[in-house]
């Protein structure tokens, strides 16, 4: 479809979305779709839902979000269900004013902006569809105009509750224009939008001494005073502040702990009784949900003044920490970058060695034995630790209820990569660029301790211990021509004697075919490769055969990636078999022509297969030759 086509099907659907009619007509609408009138907390809640929920190690994950924020799943389903959830079931929480607290950087803004997004695009679609009474400047609930001695009677015949009252300006208007009769009033569709502010709201503090109460509640029309003749007189008033415009929707409140307390006050109205007050009128009715985001220093600052003891109760705090899985931060990495014009290529796991530097700067020190925080990062991602399973990561992350709510954000990062990414004339940059940035940036740092600086420089070296490990692993891995087809000669031989060993009886020679013991020297020269001792052997075997059988059982395969350490042993076995050509290969300054062979056969495979260019793919062979050589 061509651009001209789009703009066309873009006005057909706009005008699809123009319905107007009566109040009678309105209530055909609720009659066949009730969720037309639901109230703002459950429109939101059922818009996150819309787009659908997954389960992955027993925590929700909603698809809604998992485009822009990762890592945050457990934080997530936190929000979701325990304020979105329960607001949307009508029960107290509704009436409290979210708050989003957490480090800069940490996806807090983000959250709000995709609210707020996902508001006007869901009001598009028939299953987000917002009706309001034409003509009102706060898109007035249609049902207001049912009054409230029949409101019983409603619910009983239609099964929709009814929560609220008339503005001030639809009581006037139902007066003078249609004569008192509710049923001739003109209803209309209408979509959400912060440009057009039509139930999205933004309240952004300024000047306390010059900012007035009007910008959240409307203001006197000075103008038309001596035409209507009194300031209560609602053709007389502005109903134009941000909580009238984010009726039926949603107001951001930025700085919300910042601002003066006659803005509080009014907050404090609203989110304890649903409704706020405005010039000279009686209380009016608003239904929206207020969020606001702050950091930790400023939110302890608050609760600290007796003052705000009111509102602090009135407050629902979710902690909104940052990632703690390397696999997730690289992502956020990744979306950042690809938001810019920089066309440089970038080597694998250049982000993957920030990414742990960042981590690392997040995680507490645990008081479990022998847990250091480079295993504990590895559990948190995931990843297998000998000795640790998946409940020690659960124990590790109740131990420490704060982590995460401090260290280095990804703007950091992001930041010290750029100043990579644009230096003169880079085509390509790699890990160990990465790493230098970020290094240099700590120097440049200028309100960082020495103690602090000393930290995070331990963690810079610990990324480029860690990358030096997987730079060896990406070249042998490289020069293993038939890499999968050796692992599986080995893994199958090592099964063979695995069996043989547990059950107890000979194997017979594939040449002599004389029975023969089982080949402990092979099955030792592997299993060494992951620290499994002697005493040890016996039950790693029986749990091999034991996971063979599970698989069996299943109609599954058994490979050896199915086992994540036996993996791991086939690998190291292969690589060290191999460590001596690859060093000497790749160090070698005036290779011979079969050394050259071999090395453009590893370079074209890293290029072809493993995501690298021939620059860094290059590089990265000069490096491992370095490495193998101390």
């Amino acid at each position: 479809m061509g651009f001209i086509e789009k703009l066309r099907q873009k006005r057909l659907e706009d005008e699809k979305l123009s319905w107007e009619g009566t109040f009678l007509e309105y209530l055909g609408i609720v009659k066949k779709n009730p969720k037309v009138a639901r109230l703002a907390h459950s429109r939101i809640y059922d818009m996150i839902i819309s787009e659908g929920v997954t389960e992955k190690n027993g925590v929700n994950q909603y698809s809604f979000f998992t485009k822009e924020l990762f890592g945050l799943d457990e934080t997530l389903e936190r929000l979701v269900e325990d304020y979105f959830h329960s607001a949307a079931k009508r029960l107290d929480v509704r009436k409290r004013i979210l708050l989003l607290m957490g480090p800069v950087s940490g996806g807090k803004s983000t959250i709000v902006s995709m609210l707020k997004r996902g508001l006007e695009k869901y009001s598009r679609t028939d299953e987000g569809a917002v009706y309001a009474i034409k003509g009102c400047p706060m898109h007035e609930e249609p049902l207001h105009l049912i009054p409230r001695e029949l409101r019983k009677d409603f619910y009983d015949e239609y099964g929709v509750y009814i929560e609220g009252n008339l503005c001030p300006s639809c009581k006037m208007m139902i007066k003078e224009k249609y004569n008192g009769k509710i049923e001739d009033v003109i209803v209309q569709r209408i979509v959400f939008s912060e440009e057009d502010r039509v139930g999205i709201g933004t309240f952004s503090p300024s000047d306390p001494k010059s900012q007035d109460i009007s910008e959240l509640t409307g203001s006197i029309d000075f103008s038309t005073i001596s035409e209507y003749g009194s300031e209560s007189d609602p053709r007389a008033y502005r109903f134009d502040g941000e909580l009238n415009k984010a009726n039926r929707g949603l107001m951001e409140f930025q700085e919300m702990l910042k601002v003066d307390e006659k803005f509080l006050y009014n907050l404090l109205s609203l989110s304890q009784e649903g409704n706020f007050k405005a010039g000279r009128f009686a209380l009016i009715y608003a239904d929206e949900m207020i969020i606001a985001h702050t950091n930790e220093a400023e939110y302890r600052s608050f609760i600290a003044e007796e003052k705000n003891e009111a509102l602090r109760s009135r407050i629902m705090v979710m902690p909104i920490p940052y990632n703690l899985k390397i696999s997730e931060e690289v992502k956020i990495y990744k979306k950042l970058i690809e938001q810019s014009d920089i066309n440089v290529h970038i080597a694998p796991y250049s982000l993957w060695a920030a990414a742990v530097f960042s981590i690392l700067s997040r995680l507490q020190e645990s008081k479990k034995e022998g847990m250091d925080l480079l295993k504990k990062m590895k559990l948190y991602d995931g990843q297998e630790v000998e000795g640790y399973k998946a409940k020690d990561t659960k124990e590790l992350k109740e131990e420490a209820p704060g982590e995460g709510m401090s260290g280095i954000d990804p703007r950091y990062v992001i930041n010290r990569i750029s100043s990579a990414l644009i230096s003169h004339d880079t085509q390509c940059i790699n890990a160990l660029d990465v790493l230098r940035a970020l290094k240099d940036g700590l120097y440049q740092h200028p309100t960082m301790s020495k103690e602090e600086r000393e930290r995070l420089l331990n963690f810079v070296a610990i990324a480029r211990q860690e990358y030096d490990e997987i730079a060896k692993n990406e070249v042998q891995r490289a020069f293993v021509y038939s890499y999968e087809e050796s692992a599986k000669t080995l893994f199958e031989n090592y099964l063979d004697n695995v069996e043989a060993y547990c059950n107890g009886v000979k194997m017979r020679d594939p040449i002599t075919d004389e029975e023969i013991d089982p080949d402990e020297k092979l099955m030792r020269s592997i299993e060494e490769q992951i620290g499994i001792t002697e005493n040890a052997k016996k039950s790693f075997r029986e749990e091999i055969l034991i996971r063979i059988s599970t698989y069996a059982r299943q109609g599954k395969k058994f490979d050896y990636t199915a086992h994540e350490r036996l993996r791991e042993a086939i690998e190291k076995k292969l690589f060290a078999d191999l460590r001596d050509i690859v060093k000497i290969t790749t160090s070698t300054k005036n290779p011979d022509p079969e050394q050259l062979k071999r090395i453009n056969a590893v370079i074209d495979r890293l290029v072809n297969e493993h995501g690298y260019c021939h620059i860094c793919a290059n590089e990265l062979l000069r490096y491992t030759g370095s490495l193998l050589n101390r």
